[in-house]
């Protein structure tokens, strides 16, 4: 294996982590506002390294513009839908957590 394919593997291996520590957060945290904030910065990240190491493999301008394309898309869903869940929590009556809510 050359370094671009060690360097694929470990950009493939953090973005898979930080997949599923969006999704650990998802489930452990205690509102609907944290559980978004965990997943958009964790899956955007995630996201970013995983075509990072995709790019490392590509073998053409047009895949590396696609890969480009993909990320630039699903961080705009993302963003879009995170500000739309949160807007109707909201309007719907929940209550950001704060410590005072542990006690």
């Amino acid at each position: 294996m050359t370094l671009s394919d060690w360097a694929s593997v470990a950009l493939l291996a953090a973005g898979a982590f930080f997949f599923v520590a969006g999704t650990i957060g998802l489930l452990r945290l205690p509102d609907v506002f944290t559980r978004l904030h965990a997943l958009t910065k964790a899956d955007n990240l995630g996201l970013g390294l995983i075509l990072l190491g995709l790019a490392l493999q590509a073998e053409s301008w047009g895949e590396l513009a696609r890969l480009g394309l993909i990320w630039a898309l699903a961080v705009f869903a993302s963003a879009s839908a995170c500000h739309l869940v949160a807007r109707r929590a909201l309007e719907s009556g929940a209550q950001p957590w704060s410590k005072r809510d542990a006690d």
